[in-house]
């Protein structure tokens, strides 16, 4: 088996699920390489519908380098509101070209402000603001620039073969996933689009790419180490940050002198800055001045350091999984499994309605599993986490415990809290590939990684994705 990146292995991704040799390669050589557009799954009434009952206005932006918060956050300024008004049904990444909805509460079209590097379409109006995951999947269109492509159709075989899906079956004789962009010539060998799977892996952007530490920070506040934590966040230099900015963390673990490190942080950095900033006002001296810093932060990124945390002990759990030559495409007795939500595309892992896998039900939910009728699940750890049975809940527990972290450690104050949940630990895709220049067109379902499905053709090292 084929061992992950030292990156990777950092966050909890232990293996390629493909032995197959990559393409090598580079991603987002520029944002135009790397265009994600929502699926959407939110509804909105006309614009002219009454604000009284209808407050928030919906909005779709086509943003070109712009991250998700940044985008947020700047809008909001530009507004002269709070930053919490800004909805989204999901978080993108900066160097990309990305379109998708988003809802602010209180302001009128002719209010909003023209935005660099943004195209915005009035949508509508709608009685609640957009939630995060108010959406089916993205649709991606990807270019791999100074890649060799020769292993390409090796690896989708071993794809196809590990998501228990056919190589040779293409999904179209257009080669083209849904909402796809490709122009469709030079497909893959099928003629077509070969449906493939991965482990459903968090991707590096969760726990940062070139400074993976949001997991440690969710951790520590499991254990209580309010220090910990904010320290994890504005120390712990990475080799991988600009010389200015790993001097300034270098300082403040040296000195916690938290006024001195204001200066030498850059101005980019807003957050570490702002964390600074609270810590210089109220001393930084105990646990409660440390926890007052870190919840500084808007509420959707203090969930995320706790919801890093989740993804990390998720992946191990995976990994394992990988180790022991476990299925994926298939369930074990004492996994648990859930069904499969199909009112739309792509088809979703509905984790309000599991079971649990005894022996004498095992062939049954393995003909549910081959039909797309539901999925295998590993837990996202949170306080009303059941673990699974047998050799599935086996690894689950073990991890948790090598980790050190129990449900209840996630019983916590204010946004930092979470009950859990579960999550399909296969994800599979209809791929249509490419060349000159190789470009992977393909959909997932919402809050799975592109980069998690890319990495397997690549066989690159994380900050190549």
């Amino acid at each position: 088996m084929r061992g992950a990146h030292p990156i990777e292995r950092a966050v909890g991704i232990g293996y390629y699920a493909s032995d197959a040799p990559g393409t090598g390669g580079s991603l987002r050589e520029s944002a135009a390489d790397f265009r994600v557009r929502e699926l959407e799954a939110f509804d909105t009434e006309p614009l002219d519908a009454p604000t009284g009952d209808y407050p928030h206005l919906v909005f779709r932006a086509t943003l070109t380098n712009w991250d998700t918060n940044g985008f947020a956050r700047d809008l909001s300024n530009r507004l002269g509101i709070s930053r919490e008004r800004v909805s989204w049904a999901g978080t993108k990444d900066r160097n990309a070209v990305t379109t998708q909805l988003f809802s602010v509460r209180g302001v009128d079209p002719d209010d909003l402000p023209e935005m660099p590097n943004a195209e915005i379409e009035l949508v509508g109006r709608a009685g609640r603001p957009i939630r995060f995951g108010d959406l089916r999947g993205n649709d991606f269109t990807i270019v791999v620039r100074d890649a060799d492509p020769a292993s390409v159709s090796d690896v989708t075989g071993e794809l196809a073969a590990f998501g228990g899906t056919d190589a040779n079956d293409a999904s179209d004789g257009e080669g083209r996933t849904p909402g796809g962009e490709g122009d469709g010539d030079e497909r893959d060998a099928t003629g077509g689009a070969t449906s493939v799977g991965v482990p459903n892996f968090f991707g590096q952007q969760r726990f940062g790419s070139y400074r993976p530490v949001t997991h440690e920070v969710g951790l520590a506040v499991l254990r209580g180490d309010w220090e910990g934590a904010v320290m994890a966040y504005i120390g712990n230099p990475s080799p991988d940050e600009p010389p200015e900015t790993r001097e300034a963390r270098a300082f403040v673990e040296e000195t916690r002198d938290w006024s001195a490190a204001i200066e030498r942080y850059p101005r980019r950095l807003r957050y570490e800055r702002a964390v600074l900033n609270a810590l210089a006002e109220n001393g930084g001296e105990d646990e409660e001045d440390f926890r007052e810093a870190l919840e500084t932060f808007p509420s959707n990124l203090q969930r995320l350091f706790v919801h890093a945390a989740q993804s990390y002990v998720f992946n191990l759990i995976l990994s394992e999984r990988l180790e022991r030559g476990l299925p994926f495409d298939r369930a074990l007795a004492g996994d648990v499994v859930c069904f499969a939500d199909t009112d739309g595309e792509p088809v979703l892992p509905d984790v309000d309605r599991t079971q649990r896998v005894t022996e004498g039900r095992v062939e049954v939910v393995n003909r549910h599993l081959e039909r797309g009728r539901a999925f295998v699940t590993a837990p996202l750890v949170g306080t009303d986490t059941a673990f699974g049975e047998g050799e599935p809940g086996e690894i689950e527990r073990a991890v948790c415990e090598d980790v050190g972290v129990e449900p209840e450690d996630f019983d916590l104050p204010g946004s930092f809290d979470s009950t859990g949940t579960r999550r399909a630990i296969l994800v599979r895709s209809d791929v249509a590939v490419s060349y000159d220049p190789l470009t992977f067109d393909f959909a997932l379902p919402k809050g799975s990684y592109a980069t998690v499905l890319l990495r397997e053709y690549l066989k690159s090292g994380p900050l190549d994705l």
